[in-house]
Order: structure tokens, then C-alpha cells, then sequence
């Protein structure tokens, strides 16, 4: 970490936002706000002329620059963790998973009304996503670039559809995956390598209410397997990845021979809504030794546990390693308690998954 605290600059053409923002962040004695910018052309000037942060935290509709392009044009020559605003509408939706392709660390919300309040009550969430992205390996955030010739093999694979196969291949194994800051690239680049002959994969990313939908649908239009956001009472199927929904906890349940997904409300677990370990507990009580669990790049230590669970009844475990990791502290966190069989890279849990559908 350089320096004593976090030197963070805000880049957003709301003047009460940039208010809002660095009363808020101001009251964290680890952060100093070094700057703020209505536009990026501007903040771009401040930054040149020697004030560059430790993490931006930048609006994406902006005039005279938006904040994608600025932020594609900082990650080619000043890459740097951005934290980015965004409301919470479909649009905000589209435009922040462009971000977080881009390069982004992460999202703060930005709802059009009830802005301080709303920012005075998420202090604590604000400054920890702030205080991770100080730590994010920037290395890890450049834009990727898809592997076409992998996801054009794995569309060649044939699809499984619901009743076209043997009982047991639809409920003998799942997949339980769970990540956080940085999880949205690490686990599309995961997906696009994948045949839809793959076990069904229940995945939870953390991600604010109205983002995860986007989201599925983004992975669908990449991914061989079928991807969606999760819908109360759907079957995992082969060839089926669903995405828990923002703001409601996912679970899977066993009926019979056949492994089906509960969408609940809840209260938040370890914070987060919805959480890996509600998942992954799940998946130890329903499934044991017929089921994966991976825990991928994040913040905390959500899952860390429900993947200790699910070693302990069976289960195989995967974390991924340090150094792939955007921030390495779920997957760290499993590793202490032992709870992971393997550490692999990012580009080697594809594969392992391939052959664990194999077994």
C-alpha cells in the first residue's frame, strides 16, 4: 500500500455526489480524497499535473468524456483500481458491466434519489470497497480479450436439454462456484472454455439488485453453456449455469434425484445478499461428494467457510491462486481453513472442471 493512507480521487459531474462522497470517505482516517473532477478531461489534467490516486472512483455518464472511454484510456497507459458509480437502472446496469470488462474494480450505488442518505448509510461498505481496491493487483484488471477458437469448440459439444438424458447425468454432480471483487472477468473467462455437457453450476456474484440480470444475459451471449439469472424452484441441469439475483440469497435443495435452486429473502450474511456461504452450505448438506466448489476472487471472507463445509462432507475444492487473483482474500481465507483441495490459476480452473464432468 503506498503511503499511510489511501489517496483516492472522484471524477463524477454531480457536484452533490462529489460532496456526498468525500464527507463520506473523509471520516475514514486510512483515506484522503487528493482530488475531485466534474469530467475526465479535467481529472485527467489534475492527475498529469501529479495527483495520482491510489483509487478513482468515477461516474460512467459524464460530458465531454464518458467514463468508459477514460477508463479504457487509463488502463492502457496509467492502469490504476477504479471504483465505479453507477444507478441502479437497467441502462446503469449495461454501461457498469461495461466498466467492469474495462478494467473496474468494483460498484458503488448511485441512486437518483435519496443520494445522502443512502451514501451515509453504506459508510461501512463504501470505504471497505475503497480500502479493497487499494489492494487490487492491477495486473489482473486489463481488458481481455475472449478465446473465440476455445468458445467456438465448446459450442460444437452437444447440448444436453431437460428429458433428453439419463436421470442420473442431470443429478449425480453440480458445480457451486462463489466470488467477488474482480469476479465478473474471472468467471466469463472460466465460462467461455467451458462444453455445455458440464454438470449444472450455481453461481453467486456479489452484485447490487437490477445488475445480476444483465449480467446473465451478457454471459449467455459468450458462453456455450446456457447462463441466466436464477429463478426460484429451476432445476440444475448440464449445459445450465445459474446466477443468484441481487439482493436474494440462493440455495440448493435436493428433491428426490434431482437438484433444484431456492430463491430467498433474507438478512444479509457477512454482509452480503447474496452470499457465497449461504450457497455453498447448501450445496455440503444437499449434495456432498457429488459436488464441485470453487471460490474465486474477492474481497472478505464470504464462502470461505461454506467451502470448509463442503470439503468436510466430500465435496471436491478448488481456490484460486495469488497471484491470478484481482484481490486475493476469499480465496486466502478458504486456504487458511483448509477448506481447498487445489490452488490453481484462474486459466487452470476451467479445465479442472472439464475433467471433474468427466469423473
Amino acid at each position: 500500500m503506498p503511503g499511510d493512507r489511501i489517496k483516492v480521487f472522484i471524477v463524477d459531474d454531480s457536484a452533490v455526489m462529489r460532496q456526498v462522497l468525500q464527507a463520506v470517505l473523509l471520516r475514514d482516517p486510512g483515506i484522503e480524497v487528493i482530488g475531485v473532477a466534474p469530467d475526465p478531461l479535467f481529472a485527467l489534467q489534475r492527475m498529469q499535473q501529479g495527483a495520482w490516486p491510489d483509487v478513482l472512483v468515477l461516474d460512467v455518464e459524464m460530458p465531454r468524456m464518458d467514463g468508459i472511454t477514460f477508463l479504457k484510456k487509463l488502463m492502457v497507459e496509467h492502469p490504476l483500481p477504479v471504483v465505479i458509480c453507477s444507478t441502479l437502472t437497467e441502462k446503469g446496469a449495461q454501461i457498469t458491466l461495461d466498466a467492469l470488462a474495462a478494467g473496474a474494480v468494483s460498484v458503488v450505488n448511485k441512486p437518483r434519489v435519496g443520494l445522502k442518505d443512502f451514501l451515509l448509510e453504506q459508510t461501512a461498505e463504501l470505504t471497505q470497497t475503497i480500502k479493497a481496491a487499494a489492494r487490487a493487483n492491477t495486473g489482473n484488471l486489463r481488458a481481455w480479450t475472449r478465446p473465440v477458437v476455445s468458445v467456438a469448440q465448446a459450442a460444437a459439444q452437444p447440448a444436453f436439454t431437460p428429458g433428453a438424458h439419463v436421470l442420473t447425468d442431470t443429478t449425480e454432480k453440480i458445480i457451486a462456484m462463489g466470488m467477488s471483487t474482480g469476479g465478473t472477468v474471472a468467471l466469463e473467462r472460466v465460462l467461455t472454455t467451458l462444453p455445455r455437457t458440464l454438470p449444472g453450476i450455481a453461481v453467486v456474484q456479489h452484485m447490487p439488485e437490477k445488475f445480476t440480470a444483465a449480467f446473465a444475459e451478457r454471459l449467455n451471449t459468450v458462453c456455450a453453456l446456457d447462463v441466466r439469472e436464477a429463478r426460484d424452484g429451476d432445476r440444475l441441469i448440464p449445459g445450465l449455469v445459474l446466477i443468484a439475483p441481487g439482493g436474494r440469497h440462493m440455495q440448493v435443495r435436493r428433491s428426490g434425484a434431482q437438484y433444484h435452486v431456492e430463491v430467498r429473502d433474507g438478512p444479509p450474511v457477512n454482509r452480503h445478499r447474496p452470499s457465497v456461504d449461504v450457497l455453498f452450505r447448501s450445496v455440503a448438506q444437499c449434495a456432498g461428494r457429488n459436488a464441485l466448489g470453487i471460490i474465486l476472487t474477492g474481497m472478505g471472507d464470504d464462502g470461505a467457510r461454506g467451502l470448509k463445509e463442503m470439503h468436510d462432507a466430500g465435496a471436491r475444492t478448488i481456490a484460486q491462486d495469488e497471484a491470478s487473483s484481482v484481490v486475493y482474500g476469499m480465496p486466502k481465507e478458504a486456504v487458511k481453513l483448509g477448506a481447498a483441495d487445489r490452488t490453481l490459476a484462474l486459466g487452470e480452473i476451467g479445465a479442472a472442471m472439464v475433467e471433474y464432468g468427466r469423473l
